[in-house]
């Protein structure tokens, strides 16, 4: 199974697995540099159902949201080290700021963020809950963080 997938082959995908009755889970991020907290929130995000779905930012949109000097890693690089993890079952990038869009294009029946969002400011929450899913704000890991992983390399 290919994981890093387009748009298109994804809602094929999700519509069948839909029929079968599977609970579709998405997130997304930068996933800039990956590390421990962000394996341990994939875990729990695929934890929530049977498909985990990652929304990546493209280059574009991390430039947008971290500055000039992000992402680190290219989008194509970020993309293969998500999908070699055993609990992602498939890859998206989207080039917008946010992921509005996608959510919208498969509306999943589990939207999850990290604990750093407030459930009222997640992007895309009104409309899974208007389409009978829900919104679930997984705790943050503490200590754990690109950015501060990027700071102690300047220190070190």
């Amino acid at each position: 199974m290919k994981k890093l997938v387009t748009l298109k082959m994804l809602k094929s995908c999700l519509k069948k697995l839909k029929k079968r009755g599977k609970r579709i889970v998405f997130t997304n991020g930068c996933f800039d540099i990956l590390h421990f907290g962000h394996v341990a929130y994939l875990k729990k995000c695929k934890a929530l159902g049977d498909i985990l779905v990652v929304g990546l930012n493209s280059d574009s949109s991390v430039k947008k949201i971290k500055g000039r000097t992000r992402p680190v890693n290219r989008q194509i690089e970020r993309g293969a080290v998500l999908s070699a993890l055993e609990f992602v079952d498939y890859v998206v990038m989207f080039t917008e700021k946010t992921p509005e869009n996608l959510i919208r294009a498969i509306s999943p029946s589990i939207l999850a963020k990290g604990g750093d969002w407030r459930k009222k400011d997640i992007v895309g929450n009104c409309f899974v809950q208007k389409s009978g899913g829900k919104t679930v704000v997984i705790p943050y890991v503490k200590g754990f963080s690109t950015t501060r992983i990027l700071e102690r390399l300047k220190h070190a």
